[in-house]
């Protein structure tokens, strides 16, 4: 048995042999003039832990002098961070993240040089008290260890952080977009001066205050907030006197002075302790804080009960009076983002909203809308607005929706008139209309611009813009045109007649009512207050009174009056 089987082994050794001679004389013979596919030189005998030597051509005959490859360092494994947190990847050529004073640094591999953020720039220290960056929805901050600093962001860039490489983009950053009002288009100036850190020039809120979304429809406190890059505290401080398109106005509710998130986290939980609900402290509470600390109010109630605040507050809360105290809840680029797909689903469409939300918001506003409304439904907002309505009307709020419109300060006469005489020349200068002129100059040209653009068309024609808009279009393009072309002449006008609708005739639309004064209240509130006593003789708060009841009439007319 043993001799059979040592002739059986040795007769399938000879046949394997055979067929792998027979193979390659095959191969050669068919690519006979085919350097690229011919076999491979063997290498030299390599020794235990040698990388082996690098050749030159494959199939070259000239014999290599062997170059010693660095030797690789062992399969890196991806660094973990916290629960949920997406693993720092590891790529090749990379640097690793550097962690903090006093931490040794996350090498990665061996020989592999720890990661500085970028060339020259400092880490992200945030602000006092400043949880780390989170990373993406639904991810847990990275905590690091103690001592550490959070994530330093990417290369030459101050004050925005970024996820660790490899993580995903957090939502509502563009790549080449950061916040800030007026920086949609690269090498673009902002509306009149530049603010100082901590002012209200751009986004929804202020520079320097990025707050993580939790992915549960709240936002955590932690300084620079928003969806990844924008800020959820309505966008402050952009109303009349107008400098370009930047309008600086009159907010109604403003920071709270001395705010102790997690003392009024206390009292709200008090308020809903219990039966029933202490309205009037969640109207003392909720009502005369900004956006931005509503959401720290969100993080310290979550921290100090582990329960979701505004899961409570829905609980407690019932009708009109609830649905204003969570429109006040949340982000405020989530909010609008909830109204316009409330404008588009379902059957028929709500101009009015579409027209309000997309002729009144700036670019940074526009892009974290579209972040925030791409997350929350996992559809674009312009395929849904594409999906619902139609003609020249589409154009517009697709027009409208890129985010691009010249946020300058700059006013070129010379380019007012022309564009004067090309309005002209597309309406009432011809028969039949050229919508898509009126469609170039409105949605893209800045609003200083636009002012003067207006302005030439009066003295060329003897009659204002939007006489020629009222006569020259109809249906919702025309109302969408006019509406821009009020939003640029005088906002607060606007938004006073708005409010104005919502209250008038049988009933109240307190839907739009909640909108209007939510989305007001830390821009231009004081403004759109006084415009609505000029034009109707009587006071907002008064008409708000006569048409609501209750604590829902209540917080309206606190964050009328503001803080």
């Amino acid at each position: 048995m043993s001799g059979f089987g040592n002739f059986l082994t040795k007769s399938l050794k000879e046949a394997a042999e055979d067929l792998v001679k027979n193979k390659l004389s095959s191969f050669k013979g068919e690519n006979k003039n085919d350097t690229n596919n011919m076999p491979q030189p063997k290498n030299n005998p390599t020794q235990p832990g040698q990388q082996p030597p690098y050749g030159g051509l494959q199939g070259s005959k000239q014999p290599q002098s062997p170059q010693q490859l660095p030797q690789q360092p062992p399969q890196q494994q991806p660094y973990l961070g916290g629960p949920g947190q997406q693993p720092y990847s590891g790529v090749p050529g990379q640097q690793p993240y550097s962690g903090g004073p006093g931490q040794q640094p996350y090498s990665g591999g061996p020989g592999q040089q720890p990661y500085s953020g970028g060339p020259g720039q400092q880490p992200y220290s945030g602000n006092v008290g400043q949880q780390p960056y989170s990373g993406g929805p639904g991810q847990q901050p990275y905590s690091g260890g103690p001592g550490q600093q959070p994530y330093s962001g990417g290369p030459g860039q101050q004050g925005f952080p970024q996820p660790p490489y490899g993580g995903p983009q957090p939502y509502g950053i563009n790549p080449q977009v950061m916040g800030g009002y007026g920086n949609g288009i690269p090498n673009q100036p902002n509306y009149g001066n530049n603010p100082q850190f901590g002012q209200g020039f751009g986004g929804y809120g202020f520079p320097g205050s990025n707050m993580p979304f939790n992915g549960s429809g709240n936002m955590m406190d932690g300084g620079m907030n928003g969806y990844g890059g924008y800020n959820p505290s309505n966008y402050v401080n952009q109303m009349p006197p107008q400098q370009g398109g930047m309008i600086l106005g009159n907010p109604s509710v403003k920071e709270y002075p001395g705010f102790n998130p997690s003392n009024d986290a206390e009292s709200l939980r008090k308020a809903m302790k219990g039966f029933g609900c202490n309205n009037t402290r969640v109207v003392e509470i909720i009502c005369k804080r900004t956006n931005l600390q509503r959401q720290q109010i969100c993080r310290s109630f979550q921290q100090m009960y582990g329960k979701d605040l505004i899961n409570e507050l829905k609980s407690e809360l019932y009708g009109d009076f609830e649905d204003l105290i969570i429109a006040l809840m949340k982000p405020s680029a989530e909010y609008d983002a909830t109204e316009l797909h409330r404008a588009v689903d379902g059957l028929g469409t709500n101009e009015n909203i579409l027209i309000e939300i997309m002729t009144s918001r700036t670019n940074s506003q526009i892009r974290d809308i579209k972040n925030a409304y791409n997350y929350l439904y996992n559809t674009d907002l312009e395929s849904d607005i594409k999906g619902d309505t139609s003609g020249y009307f589409k154009r517009l709020l697709i027009a409208l929706s890129t985010g691009f419109r010249d946020e300058s300060n700059y006013v070129d006469i010379n380019n007012a008139q022309q564009s004067a005489k090309s309005l002209y020349s597309a309406g009432e200068g011809r028969l039949g209309t050229d919508e898509s002129t009126f469609l170039g100059v409105l949605c893209s040209q800045n609003f200083a611009q636009l002012n003067a653009v207006f302005e030439e068309y009066h003295k060329l024609t003897g009659r204002t813009i939007d006489i020629a808009i009222k006569n020259e279009f109809s249906g919702d393009i025309k109302d969408g045109l006019l509406a821009l072309y009020q939003i640029i002449v005088n906002r607060p006008g606007y938004f006073a007649s708005q409010l104005e609708n919502s209250m008038k005739g049988f009933g109240t639309r307190d839907k739009d009512l909640i909108r209007l004064v939510v989305s007001r209240c830390e821009i231009d509130m004081i403004d759109i207050r006084n415009e609505f006593q000029r034009m109707y003789g009587r006071s907002l708060e008064q008409t708000i009174e006569g048409d609501t009841s209750g604590s829902y009439k209540n917080a309206l007319i606190t964050l009328v009056k503001g803080n």
